[in-house]
């Protein structure tokens, strides 16, 4: 799968969906689709982390991402297209099922 770079139209459209249901918003930083989760503590922060990378994995879409004790910090951008693509927005409501 070669993804395409979304317009910034269809990048607003597509976040305004993907935060309709999100607990807490994704957000545009730095030409990448941002969120950061807090969990209850490490172990859920990892079990988190351990869960995402099974399905990023599947995907073959691997996120750019940091864990700090209960945070979980990502950040999505498909280096292939060099922009954010629908397959950034695929992986992200994967994540939020996750949570």
């Amino acid at each position: 799968m070669n993804p395409s770079k979304l317009d910034s139209a269809a990048i607003d459209k597509a976040l305004n969906a993907l935060n309709a249901s999100a607990a807490a918003p994704w957000a545009l930083r730095d030409g990448k689709l941002h969120k950061t989760f807090d969990f209850p503590d490490f172990i859920a922060a990892f079990g988190f982390m351990t869960r995402a990378a099974l399905v990023a994995e599947s995907m073959n879409h691997h996120p750019e991402w940091c864990n700090v004790y209960n945070r979980v910090r990502v950040d999505l951008r498909t280096h292939d297209a060099d922009g954010i693509t629908e397959l950034d927005f695929a992986l992200a409501a994967r994540m939020e099922a996750l949570v």
